[in-house]
């Protein structure tokens, strides 16, 4: 059974009638998030900051293995980290493939929960008197929910059983964990899925794409990088995997363009049309995003979200063995100027021929609501209703 399945019905509240003292006791939110890459926790920093927009009071309790940096540069309100592995995901060898044998021997190691690592975890939760439990696919978060008896709220466009079940043919030891999981996602207390959504269910709320918004104007950016205001910027990211890249020698060839590869190196390099930044740059990846003409990389969450309101032209890279882009081609294809690449054209850089046609194309305007901010309302409007029936 759910808890307070009776606002399972919700219905968007009136932001003007919104108190901060009506939740004096739910200024503490407990948010645990997949440290798979940076695109969960990127989602989630988008859904926090909007919620601090609405209620800066907010303080957050973050439990993830992602970087404490990385909320820093995220967050405009408090909160506190908790460096925690909420999850498996996927051990990847590099941004495009997976390692299944090793994805398994962890999953066996972290899967059933059991008291020793969730007993640290409860006790802050507790402490903190978190009067509800934000998952970005984290299932320790509904586990810690369940145990305490908090609402938890689940937040995805794809579950690690979903994406697990592509793998069964390879191993079927698998099999146990989907079960596992499809029980503990189920028994979530609430279901916010935001687009595109890869396994669409009966759900509370469905929002649109959702990702961090950008803070600095375009122009500025480009300033700082020292690339002319009207040469075009082509933006190359992996989202959160670093990778080191082989293609600087056929980028410097092409002088017409400045490269900006995030993530690319261990420190800020400039050589001539390309510059490097490094994994954790002094730059903000949405604002890169939005100072580019075009964007390239892999078919990630956060990238997609990041471009889809920027947008201007993606150039991603297929990942055929990963199951969220059967989804993910089609939306980019239909919702926004995309060109689908395999990788090896990605390593050889044919796509520089394709440059000049998009950089053609009008940015698409994107006037609907964010769906940070919608989910934002939602969860404030869920917390507001808790607390008046406490």
């Amino acid at each position: 059974m759910k808890y307070y399945s009776s606002f399972q019905k919700y219905v968007p509240f009136h932001l003007e009638m919104w108190s901060e003292q009506r939740l004096t006791k739910s200024s503490h939110i407990a948010f645990f998030i997949s440290s798979h890459g940076l695109g969960h926790a990127a989602r989630a920093a988008g859904i926090m900051a909007a919620l601090h927009e609405l209620n800066p009071g907010l303080h957050f309790e973050i439990f993830t293995a992602v970087p404490e940096w990385f909320f820093k540069d995220s967050l405009p309100g408090p909160f506190t980290i908790h460096s925690v592995l909420t999850d498996i995901g996927l051990v990847q060898k590099n941004p495009f493939n997976e390692d299944v044998p090793r994805s398994l021997k962890h999953l066996d190691s972290f899967f059933p929960f059991d008291s020793s690592r969730l007993e640290p975890v409860l006790k802050i939760v507790s402490d903190a008197a978190c009067n509800v439990i934000l998952c970005d696919i984290a299932p320790m978060g509904i586990e810690v929910g369940k145990t305490l008896g908090i609402p938890s709220v689940l937040i995805e466009n794809f579950t690690w059983d979903w994406i697990y079940e592509r793998y069964v043919i390879k191993d079927k030891r698998i099999k146990v964990h989907i079960d596992y999981l499809n029980r503990l996602f189920d028994s979530a207390d609430f279901h916010i899925q935001t687009i595109p959504v890869c396994n669409p269910k009966h759900v509370d709320i469905t929002v649109r794409p959702v990702s961090r918004k950008p803070r600095t104007l375009p122009e500025k950016v480009r300033s700082e990088l020292g690339i002319p205001g009207i040469a075009p910027m082509v933006m190359i990211t992996m989202g959160g995997i670093p990778q080191h890249f082989d293609i600087m020698e056929t980028l410097r060839k092409h002088p017409e363009y400045y490269f900006v590869i995030s993530g690319g190196g261990e420190s800020f390099i400039r050589d001539n049309n390309v510059i490097v930044l490094p994994y954790h740059s002094d730059y903000y990846h949405p604002d890169l995003i939005h100072a580019s003409n075009v964007v390239v990389g892999k078919s990630g969450y956060s990238t997609l979200a990041e471009v889809f309101y920027s947008g201007i032209p993606y150039i991603f890279v297929k990942r055929p063995t990963f199951r969220e882009s059967e989804v993910f081609t089609p939306f980019i294809k239909k919702r926004m100027n995309g060109v689908g690449i395999p990788e090896e054209e990605f390593n050889t850089c044919s796509w520089l021929s394709f440059i000049p046609d998009l950089l053609k194309l009008q940015p698409i305007q994107r006037k609907q609501p964010h769906g940070g901010d919608q989910a934002a309302e939602y969860i404030l409007g869920l917390l507001d209703n808790l607390c008046r029936n406490d």
